[in-house]
């Protein structure tokens, strides 16, 4: 299905035009400001619901618009109505007939089962950016979820590069650690071995206090023979006092023989007591305690790099199992896109760009981006077989002739805008009219 005819009243710039194209290439050319682009946007709220529609699609001093195409299978008709209340906002209804005049009861709905990707445009397309073209091409692509799978790969490329990082991290950390190349690996028994110096500290501590207690002893009983002494002189003074003192002297007396005997006992105690042992030498033991210390502090050097490049390696199984996910889900939708039906041979997929042939869309050629481009519009365009085009005077006459030639070889009608100030190519729009239906040539393949 194509237009048979566009007569489009008081659209933005377009006075009344009335334009039956012949031919696959259909030009709308003129100066700028002629209302070109008028024409492109009829055909295109003729068809989309009222939500596309600009807010003031009226021409400035009218208050009314009508659009009407002919598909030959169908007529279509919008009007437009605004009131002084309305300001620049207008009202639109939307009316469709068969070609026997019959009348369509939902218009829109029909319409919009017809309806492609008529806002499609295959130069803005071409000179898109990348992500854009990646978006666009996405619905071709049924049962993939590009989003899903973009936003996983990107949380696994993130997990990815932590754990690559934790792992080179780890590995540097290891390389610092300076340990001899025959550091032992067993760890030595250091507590059981300050325990012995304690117990020889302990015992060599209770031998220093026996040979004190025998000073003291041996304090004592010279203590207790100079006491003796001092009551026997006591004693001789008392005697010689008046006899009432003598039974003080007899005690004293007595006290004195005691204080003899118990020094007596102590110097006996004295000689018949065995020598005290000699000191334990506790340097040997506390140069074992230094040699394991030392040992040890290898140990847990050792066991440190062991450790630090055991976690490296269990970083390194995390990342090839993210780089894994990765691989898969992009080998699973490379599956799906091989499956697809896409537009053209040889495009496909990269991360967040398209490819024609393996390689960036953006490196082909402009005529391969060109005959791409033209492709997926005519693809996104299966029923109504119509593709408008702006900006057509960024076409040289090499890409003009290439987009005549894919339009008629896929039967499509192209409805492209150039500036041109000839008058003698296409039609012709001078302040809001068509002022020429200018006959083009059998390579542009459009005329009155």
């Amino acid at each position: 299905m194509k237009i048979l005819a566009l007569q489009a009243e008081n659209i933005k710039r377009l006075v009344a035009v009335e334009i039956r194209p012949d031919g696959n290439l259909v030009q709308i050319t003129g100066k700028n400001g002629a209302g070109k682009t008028s024409v492109l946007d009829s055909i295109w709220w003729a068809l989309a619901g009222a939500s596309h529609i600009q807010q003031a699609p009226i021409r400035v001093g009218a208050t009314s618009a009508r659009i009407r195409l002919d598909l030959g299978e169908l007529i279509v008709v919008r009007t437009f109505a605004r009131t002084a209340e309305d300001g620049d906002n207008a009202t639109s209804t939307i009316t469709v007939t068969s070609a026997t005049g019959a009348k369509f009861t939902s218009p829109q709905t029909l319409l919009d089962k017809l309806l492609g990707s008529l806002s499609f445009d295959p130069l803005a397309f071409a000179r898109s950016a990348p992500r854009e073209q990646y978006l666009a091409l996405r619905r071709f692509v049924p049962g993939v979820d590009f989003d899903a799978i973009d936003a996983d790969n990107d949380r696994d490329y993130e997990a990815r590069t932590v754990v690559n990082r934790k792992a080179h991290e780890a590995r540097v950390y290891a390389e610092k650690i300076e340990a001899p190349l025959n550091a032992p690996t067993e760890r030595l028994d250091e507590p059981a071995l300050v325990e012995e110096l304690a117990q020889a500290s302990r015992y060599n501590s209770e031998l220093a206090q026996r040979a004190e207690n025998r000073k003291q002893l041996a304090v004592q009983a010279a203590q207790h023979g100079q006491t003796a002494g001092d009551f026997e002189q006591q004693a001789q003074r008392l005697e010689a006092q008046a006899l009432t003192l003598r039974e003080q002297a007899m005690t004293l007396r007595e006290q004195s023989v005691a204080s003899h005997e118990k020094a007596g006992d102590i110097a006996q105690r004295l000689a018949t007591a065995e020598p005290l042992p000699d000191h334990k030498d506790v340097s040997e033991i506390q140069a074992r305690i230094a040699d394991a210390r030392t040992h040890n502090a290898q140990v847990e050097l050792m066991q440190k790099r062991h450790g630090l490049l055991a976690e490296a390696d269990d970083y390194d199984r995390q990342s090839e199992m993210f780089t894994d996910a990765i691989n898969q889900r992009q080998s699973d939708k490379q599956a799906k896109i091989a499956a697809a039906a896409m537009p053209v041979a040889g495009l496909g997929f990269g991360q967040g760009i398209i490819t024609l042939n393996g390689l960036p869309f953006d490196q082909a050629s402009d005529a391969e981006q060109l005959r791409v481009s033209v492709g997926i519009a005519m693809a996104s365009n299966p029923q109504l077989r119509v593709i408008r085009v702006r900006d057509g005077s960024l076409l040289d006459e090499d890409a003009l002739r290439q987009l005549t030639e894919m339009a008629v070889a896929q039967d499509y009608q192209v409805w492209i805008e150039r500036v041109d100030s000839s008058g003698t190519v296409g039609f012709v729009l001078e302040d809001g009219h068509v002022k020429i239906a200018a006959v083009a040539t059998p390579q542009e393949g459009s005329h009155a």
